[in-house]
């Protein structure tokens, strides 16, 4: 048996089995008893190495396993810290852990985890993942480590040391011409999603807020002594609908962000879709009889349950299949066509950033500059109009190119 001396601790090393036992004194519980530390090992220098090893997480207060893995923070933080979120949003960050995390450092023990190897890590996911989802991927890690921290399980976040490499390129949104949304309004009637598609394409609302519309937020101008009424109470017969942008699929039931929350008035078409489909929902209701739940939804299922996003692209896509552009697209794509044919109608940014629930042009110009219209030649034309001379031939954007081929 060997005396040690680590720190402030004494104790021994022994042989025991196959290899050996060290065990450190660390004083007395409120109980009276002693409390020891002990480390296994085949040598005694490796039993050592150990023990130092554990006083030093033992004065920087880190508590549980030495053994305790990257995959089994995230793992904690997966079924801790998503509490309250929407079940895909869960479902979403489940797979891209499994996939992308998990099976590739999982098996690192958390506090042997380097700055090193999370780059490493990233590195080897940039021509697999496009950049959205490796910000995605790494926030796990993060967080997850984060988690780990608050339970004094790991000194330091080396997550948050490292940066985020830039990804492979995703599939850009696109817009419909007015040509093809003219066609995809023409092929979606007889289809369920006839009022979906004509709501979302003539308003430019949200994938998550057209799903979350509710009958009690569609209102008819009564006129000036009763204003904007539900159309449970006063019915369709009124010239002017409107409807109130309150809510969405996501997890709290609100919209996006407060300047989300609007009230649009209903273009004649959408208003005529929308009488059109309350008489069929209504249909509807009756042949499902007691299979009906009654959630309220303008958009819902044959049994009145809250619509799937999946279903919904797979319905949008063999719409659009079926108006001869191709299955290339998805529902959210039809935002980007209102933002765009309201541009090219000659709405400014500031009007089209109102109409779709923007916190400021400035945000409207970022997520959608490739879907508004050019107007940095009008400072060119307008110098020409003062001082004279040949206005240059502007040149068509990428954009406008591609509209008109």
């Amino acid at each position: 048996m060997a005396k040690v001396l680590i720190g402030k601790y004494e104790g021994s090393i022994y042989r025991e089995g196959d290899g050996f036992t060290g065990a450190l004194t660390l004083g007395y519980g409120p109980d009276g008893k002693r409390r020891r530390l002990k480390r296994k090992g085949r040598t005694q220098a490796q039993v050592k190495d150990k023990l130092r090893e554990a006083v030093r997480d033992l004065e920087a207060g880190l508590k549980g396993p030495q053994d305790y893995t990257v995959g089994e923070a995230v793992e904690d933080w997966l079924a801790k810290g998503l509490r309250g979120r929407a079940p895909g949003t869960v479902s979403n960050y489940r797979a891209l852990a499994d996939r992308h995390l998990i099976t590739r450092i999982g098996h690192i023990k958390l506090r042997e985890l380097g700055a090193d190897d999370v780059d490493a890590w990233l590195d080897g996911l940039t021509d697999k993942l496009s950049t959205r989802s490796l910000r995605l991927v790494h926030g796990i890690l993060k967080r997850a480590i984060r988690q780990a921290q608050a339970r004094d399980r790991v000194m330091r976040n080396v997550a948050e040391l490292t940066s985020t490499p830039k990804g492979r390129e995703g599939r850009p949104s696109k817009a419909l011409t007015l040509q093809q949304a003219t066609a995809v309004l023409e092929s979606a009637k007889g289809s369920r999603l006839h009022a979906y598609v004509v709501l979302s394409l003539l308003t430019g609302i949200r994938t998550e807020e057209a799903r979350a519309l509710r009958w009690e937020h569609v209102v008819a101008w009564t006129g000036e002594k009763a204003g904007w009424r539900p159309v449970g109470e006063v019915g369709f017969d009124h010239e002017k609908l409107a409807i109130y942008i309150w809510r969405s699929v996501r997890s709290h039931g609100d919209t996006k962000t407060k300047k989300s929350r609007r009230t649009l008035e209903l273009p004649a078409k959408a208003a005529q879709a929308l009488r059109g489909h309350h008489a069929g929902q209504a249909a509807q209701r009756l042949k499902a009889g007691r299979a009906w739940q009654d959630n309220g939804l303008v958009f819902c299922s044959p049994t009145g349950t809250p619509l799937d996003a999946a279903n919904v692209r797979r319905a949008f896509r063999l719409i659009t299949k079926k108006a001869g552009i191709g299955e290339k697209w998805s529902p959210r794509e039809l935002r980007h066509s209102f933002v765009s044919i309201m541009s090219d109608g000659g709405l400014s940014i500031e009007e089209i950033a109102d109409l779709c629930g923007h916190s400021s042009p400035a945000v409207t110009g970022e997520v959608y500059r490739h879907q508004l219209k050019p107007v940095i030649t009008k400072g060119a034309a307008a110098v020409n109009a003062v001082f004279g001379g040949s206005p240059p031939e502007p040149e068509p954007s990428v954009d406008e190119g591609a509209r008109s081929a």
